[in-house]
C-alpha cells in the first residue's frame, strides 16, 4: 500500500508549517509530497521547502482543479489531499497508514479528524465558523482516497470553483457508484487563521454551489451529505422586504427588514464576545449578508439549469474519434489517441457524465482480428485514456445485416441500456455520418466531429458539428449539444 500526500496552495503562509510538520512526523514517509501553486502565477509562498517536495504549477481554477492535476501526476494507491492551511499531529503519517492498511476495496475513501482551537473565553462568530469544519463530512482538509477510485469518476469537478461542496460532490458520486467512505483516527489541527474584513460576506458565494448541488444531485443532496440547511429562505425573505421598502416605500416591509436584520446580528452577537469591535462587524455585515446570499444564489441557479442540460452519458465513437484510426487494428503498441482525448475524457468524467464506446469492428467478421486481439487493442484505450463505463463494439460482417452495426441504432440502445440512462439524455460524438445516424434512429443528441475522412456531405447533414474532440466537450458541459 503506497500513498501520496497532494496539498493545493493559494499562497498562504500556512503552508509552511505545515510541511515542516509533515517532515517532522513520525511514521512512514509518501512516495511523494505533491504541491499544487494554484496561483495565476504558479508560485508558492516564501516556505522552506523539504527535500522531496514538488511543486506543480496549477492554473488558478480553484482547489477541484488542484488536487486533480495533484492526484492525476500520482501513481501511488492512494491520495492523501491536505488543505495548506492544516497542521497534522506529530503521528500523522502512521495513524494514516493505520488507517488506510486494513481498508478493503468497496471503502473509496477515509476522513481524518479536525481539531480547530479557539482563542480562550468567547469564541468569535468567525472562529465559530471555521470550528463548524470539526462536524463537516468529507472535508478535504485532510481525505484520502483511492487512485482508482478517482479515477472511476473523473475527480473532482472542476465547476466547482471555490474551496466550498466540491468535496461533497465528490463523495456523492463515489457513494452513487457504490463505494463506502469511512472515518479514521489521524488528526490535524486546522487553525482559525486570520480574517479580514466583510469575510463572512464574500462566503455567501457558497449559495451559488448549493444551486449547483441541487441542479446535479437533486433536492435530497443535503440530506446525504449532512450538511445543512442554514438561513437562505430567510435571507431571501429580508431581502425581498428591502426591495419592496425602497421600491413602494412600504413602512411594513421596512420594518420586517429591520426586524429580521437585528435579529441576525442579535443571533450573532449574543455568543461573544460582545466587544465594540465585533459587535459594529455583525452589525455591517448582517445588513450585507442577505442580499449577498441572494445574488449569489440567483445567478447559481441561472448557472446550474444550465449545467443541468447536460446529458447523462456520453458515447463515444472509437476510431477517428478517440484513437487515430487504423483499418483493422489488432496491434496494442499502434494505439495512438488523439490530440485532446484524454483532456476531454478527464473533464466528462470529473463533470459526473457516464461514458461508453460504441464502435463498429467488423475486422473480427473478417476474420483480420481475432477476439482476443480486439481485447487487447481495446485495452490498451482504456489504458492510455482512462477507464469507460461501457463498450458497446459490433464485430459482425457488414453483410450480416445485424441490428447493432452503425448507423443502426443497437450499440447506442445497448450502451444507454447497459448505463440506465434514456437514450433522449445521450449524446453521440462520432466523426462520420454513421454515429448521427444511429443515434437520431434512438433519439439520441449526436455531434459530429470530421476528420480527413469524412465527408462533406455527412458534414452539410450533421445537426452539431465541433471541430475537436476538446470543442464538443464545450458544448456537452455547456448544455449546447
Amino acid at each position: 500500500m503506497t500513498f501520496d500526500v497532494v496539498i493545493p496552495s493559494v499562497g498562504r503562509p500556512s503552508l509552511g508549517a505545515l510541511l515542516s510538520a509533515l517532515d517532522a512526523a513520525e511514521g512512514p514517509r509518501p512516495e511523494r509530497v505533491i504541491v499544487v501553486a494554484d496561483t495565476p502565477g504558479g508560485q508558492v509562498t516564501d516556505c522552506y521547502l523539504p527535500p522531496g517536495v514538488e511543486v506543480l504549477r496549477g492554473r488558478g481554477a480553484g482547489p477541484a482543479a488542484a488536487r486533480n492535476l495533484g492526484w492525476r501526476a500520482s501513481s501511488a494507491d492512494w491520495i492523501a489531499f491536505l488543505d495548506d492551511d492544516v497542521v497534522p499531529d506529530s503521528t500523522w503519517p502512521a495513524d494514516l497508514a493505520a488507517d488506510l492498511r486494513a481498508l478493503s476495496p468497496p471503502v473509496a475513501g477515509s476522513q481524518g479528524r479536525l481539531h480547530v482551537p479557539l482563542s480562550a473565553g468567547c469564541p468569535t462568530d468567525w472562529e465559530r465558523n471555521v470550528s463548524s469544519l470539526e462536524t463537516a463530512w468529507w472535508a478535504t482538509a485532510d481525505m484520502a482516497y483511492r487512485r482508482d477510485a478517482l479515477a472511476a469518476v473523473g475527480g473532482f469537478d472542476e465547476r466547482f470553483p471555490r474551496a466550498y461542496r466540491e468535496d461533497a460532490d465528490l463523495a456523492l458520486r463515489l457513494l452513487d457508484r457504490g463505494y463506502r467512505l469511512v472515518r479514521g483516527q489521524r488528526s490535524v489541527e486546522h487553525p482559525v487563521g486570520p480574517t479580514r474584513f466583510l469575510d463572512s460576506v464574500r462566503r455567501q458565494a457558497g449559495n451559488a454551489d448549493d444551486a449547483l448541488m441541487r441542479a446535479l444531485h437533486g433536492r435530497g443532496w443535503r440530506r446525504r451529505a449532512n450538511a445543512s440547511h442554514g438561513r437562505f429562505p430567510v435571507h431571501a425573505a429580508m431581502t425581498g422586504a428591502a426591495l419592496v421598502a425602497l421600491t413602494m416605500r412600504s413602512r411594513v416591509a421596512a420594518l420586517a427588514w429591520a426586524a429580521g436584520t437585528l435579529e441576525l446580528a442579535w443571533r450573532r452577537i449574543a455568543p461573544g464576545p460582545r466587544d465594540a469591535r465585533e459587535i459594529g462587524t455583525m452589525l455591517l455585515t448582517s445588513t450585507l449578508i442577505p442580499p449577498a446570499a441572494t445574488a449569489y444564489r440567483l445567478t447559481g441557479e441561472v448557472r446550474a439549469r444550465r449545467i443541468a442540460k447536460r446529458p447523462d452519458a456520453v458515447l463515444l465513437d472509437r476510431d477517428g474519434t478517440l484513437v487515430v484510426d487504423v483499418p483493422y487494428n489488432a496491434e496494442p503498441d499502434r494505439v495512438v489517441p488523439v490530440d485532446d482525448a484524454r483532456p476531454a475524457l478527464e473533464r466528462l468524467r470529473a463533470a459526473g457524465i457516464l461514458l461508453a464506446v460504441v464502435s463498429n469492428q467488423s475486422g473480427v467478421g473478417r476474420g483480420y482480428v481475432t477476439s482476443e486481439q480486439l481485447r487487447a487493442v481495446n485495452d490498451r484505450i482504456e489504458r492510455l485514456l482512462g477507464p469507460f463505463d461501457w463498450w458497446a463494439v459490433c464485430t459482425h460482417h457488414p453483410d450480416d445485416a445485424c441490428a447493432c452495426r452503425k448507423p443502426q441504432p443497437g450499440l447506442v440502445a445497448e450502451a444507454a441500456c447497459a448505463l440506465g440512462a434514456d437514450p433522449a439524455r445521450c449524446v453521440v460524438i462520432g466523426d462520420i455520418g454513421s454515429d448521427v445516424q444511429a443515434a437520431r434512429a434512438v433519439g439520441a443528441r449526436s455531434i459530429l466531429v470530421p476528420n480527413a475522412k469524412t465527408r462533406r456531405e455527412e458534414v452539410a447533414a450533421a445537426p452539431v458539428v465541433a471541430p475537436t474532440l476538446t470543442a464538443a466537450v464545450d458544448l456537452v458541459l455547456g448544455g449546447r449539444a
